[in-house]
C-alpha cells in the first residue's frame, strides 16, 4: 500500500479520534471479519456461550466468520442508540477503522471519508508507521 501522499501532508499522518457516532457501522455493507478468539471476547462480553452467540450474530463466508447485518443494513452489535454494544471487545477491524485501504487509496478516499465521520481529520495525530500497521491488521 504506498501512503505517499501521508507522508507529503504538512502533519506528515493523519488525525482521527472515534466520536462512537455508530456511522461506520451502518454506512458499510459488507463483512465484519472476526476470529475465533474476538467470538470468545465478545460472547463473553454479553454474557453468552460462544455457540449462543454464533447462531444469534454469526454468519460464514466461506471459511471466515462475519457479523451479521440487522434489515436496516446496520451492524447487529449496533444499539439503538448508535453505540456499539461491545465496544471495549470490538473486532480488530473495527478497531483500525478508518485506516482501512479503500480509505488510504488517496487524499480524495480520506476527504471523501469526511462526509459521514465527524473523526476524521480530528484528535489525534496518527503517524504513517502506526497507520499501515492498522491497515494491515484488517
Amino acid at each position: 500500500m504506498n501512503l505517499d501522499w501521508i507522508e507529503r501532508r504538512k502533519e506528515k499522518g493523519l488525525r482521527f479520534e472515534c466520536t462512537r457516532c455508530g456511522h461506520c457501522c451502518c454506512r458499510f455493507p459488507g463483512y465484519v471479519w472476526v476470529t475465533a478468539e474476538e467470538v470468545e471476547k465478545i460472547a463473553a462480553h454479553l454474557g453468552m456461550t460462544v455457540e449462543t452467540f454464533g447462531k444469534k450474530y454469526l454468519r460464514r463466508v466461506g471459511m471466515r466468520l462475519s457479523l451479521r447485518e440487522d434489515v436496516r443494513k446496520r451492524c447487529v452489535l449496533l444499539g439503538e442508540d448508535n453505540l456499539c454494544t461491545v465496544y471495549p471487545v470490538r473486532p480488530s477491524q473495527c478497531r483500525s477503522f478508518p485506516f482501512w485501504t479503500s480509505a488510504l487509496r488517496s487524499e480524495k478516499t480520506w476527504n471523501e471519508l469526511k462526509r459521514f465521520c465527524p473523526g476524521v481529520d480530528a484528535g489525534p495525530l496518527h503517524k504513517v508507521d502506526e497507520i499501515r500497521e492498522k491497515a494491515e491488521r484488517v
